[in-house]
Order: C-alpha cells, then structure tokens, then sequence
C-alpha cells in the first residue's frame, strides 16, 4: 500500500487541477518510497524534493492567475497557504542540501498538508471556478 494513496476524495472534478494534485500525491509516495529503502539514494531524494518545489509552485501560480483573473474574493488567504508551504518546501530542499535527512516527520507533514489542502481549502473554491466556466 502507498504512503498516500490516490483517493476520489481528492478530485475536485477540474481536470487540470485534478492532474496536477495526483502528480504532487505520486510525487510524496515516491518521495517514501525512497526514504523508505535500505539504501535510499539521496540523489533520486533530492530530485524529486526539488519536482515537488517546482511542480508545487507551479501549480500555485496557475490557481492564483485563475483566482485572480476571475476576481476570486478567498485569494489572499489561498496565497498565503501558497506562500507558506512554498517557504516551508524550500526550506526542506535547503536543509536537505545542506546535508539533513528527510524525516518520517517531513513526511507526515507533507501528506497532511496536501491531504488538508486538497480536500479542504482548494474544494472552497470548486463552486465559484465552476461557476465562471473552469472545467
């Protein structure tokens, strides 16, 4: 079984989003499963950390020009989720370049964070994305 497994729970039924939260969720279980061999290779670690950063950051910017395009009210406070984690994610890749291991701790967060983020502050704004036309 995956660290975090894909769930209906989280589609939001916006195709575009929707692929790019299961990439974040594939991209976490590899993550684990590296962490989690007995010799994890701390070059394939630190490539997908720094997916994770990109990716996450671009689909951030993709929901905050649809948010601000369509003049989405909850903005603000959805950027500074966005900004949170992006620094907190950052943060990680830095320290694990630095030379720190990637804890079951780290991990942990990561999943809540996408399974809340999901399932919680990006399902607030399905209504009103579908609502202007977004599919």
């Amino acid at each position: 079984m995956s660290f975090m497994p894909w769930s209906d729970a989280f589609v939001l039924g916006i195709e575009s989003i929707d692929s790019q939260h299961r990439w974040l969720v594939d991209a976490t279980n590899r993550l684990h499963d590296q962490l989690s061999s007995d010799q994890p290779d701390s070059a394939v670690v630190g490539e997908v950390l720094e997916g994770l950063v990109d990716y996450t950051m671009n689909h951030f910017i993709l929901e905050e020009d649809l948010f601000n395009r369509l003049g989405y009210e909850e903005t603000p406070a959805h950027k500074q989720e966005h900004d949170a984690f992006t620094n907190k994610a950052m943060n990680l890749l830095l320290n694990f370049e630095g030379g720190e291991p990637v804890t079951h701790e780290v991990m942990e967060f990561l999943k809540d964070w996408l399974q809340h983020h999901i399932m919680k502050v990006d399902r607030a704004y399905v209504p009103f994305l579908k609502a202007n036309g977004v599919m």
